[in-house]
């Protein structure tokens, strides 16, 4: 069975979407309707910007998006037997699997993106990459640490990220060293994602969710919130919209698609992050890539 997988916010790089626009008209047909439905052309930012340009959580959600996107909506793929996506991922898995349209998803992703960086501008934060941690040994830490930190991604059985307020997660990656974790690298984000402090974010995209029209998916998707196989519109709203305060459950969504018969996994946007998170935990399925 086919799989789709789609990345999020950290995947961007200089340069991404230039070939598709380049060699695809109905690419560059999408890729323009966008400039015109965000207000700006972020395809010179996608194009031609540097990496600091490309980091502005403005710029960088709608970007991976559309590059997903784009890229699948242009390749011919026939159409799978689930879809996931990681983080912002999860809003190209629904355009991807027909729940909801281009437009409307990429008008959601650009209210998301703003929402966050507003909420994080509202309450700063940080998250960190725990490797080799006993997930409840963690867990266990940020509960009796002070201050709001908690897991924010579950990517797989080797790799955690926390999230919470600044002096929080320091303390927690502090006593993880002293625990004897291999590594703990704190992460060059601009705020708290999949955390509490992003409940301004949740308030503010509830309303636009709510008005938003989603249809029945082609196949199942697998959501963050909860990584089990979601067809029914209202369900998908209510988990798309609590997935701002919750962690990813990579982990799980990957073991549940697998139990559910999946042995192809193609992964479709930047990067090749979900390949490897893929490969680690299942290393004989197949892997592609598009992007």
């Amino acid at each position: 069975m086919k799989a789709y997988v789609f990345p999020g916010q950290g995947s961007q790089y200089p340069g991404m979407g230039k070939e598709l626009y380049s060699t695809s008209p109905r690419a560059k047909a999408l890729f323009e309707q966008a400039n015109q439905i965000l207000g700006f052309r972020i395809t010179d930012i996608m194009f031609e910007g540097d990496a600091e340009a490309l980091r502005a959580t403005k710029v960088t959600q709608p970007a991976v998006f559309l590059h997903s996107v784009v890229g699948a909506l242009c390749s011919d793929l026939p159409t799978p037997d689930m879809v996931a996506g990681h983080s912002l991922g999860e809003f190209s898995a629904l355009v991807v699997s027909g729940a909801l349209s281009f437009e409307d998803g990429l008008r959601l992703v650009a209210l998301r993106a703003q929402a966050m960086q507003k909420a994080c501008d509202l309450n700063s934060g940080s998250m960190a990459a725990i490797i080799g941690a006993d997930p409840e040994l963690m867990e266990c830490i940020c509960r009796e640490n002070p201050g709001i930190v908690l897991p924010a991604n579950y990517n797989s059985d080797q790799q955690t990220v926390i999230s919470g307020e600044t002096p929080a997660v320091e303390s927690v990656v502090n006593a993880l060293k002293e625990a004897g974790v291999r590594k703990c690298v704190m992460l060059q984000v601009g705020g708290a994602f999949h955390s509490p402090l992003m409940e301004p974010a949740r308030v503010e995209l509830a309303g636009a969710i709510d008005k938003t029209p989603f249809s029945i998916p082609l196949c199942p998707i697998y959501q963050n919130v909860d990584a089990l196989p979601n067809t029914d519109p209202d369900r998908i709203k209510s988990n798309l919209l609590m997935q701002l305060t919750s962690p990813v459950r990579w982990l799980d969504i990957m073991l549940n698609m697998l139990a559910d018969g999946a042995t192809q996994f193609t992964e479709i946007g930047p990067g090749n992050v979900l390949q490897g998170l893929i490969k680690k935990t299942a290393p004989d399925v197949e892997l592609f890539s598009i992007g």
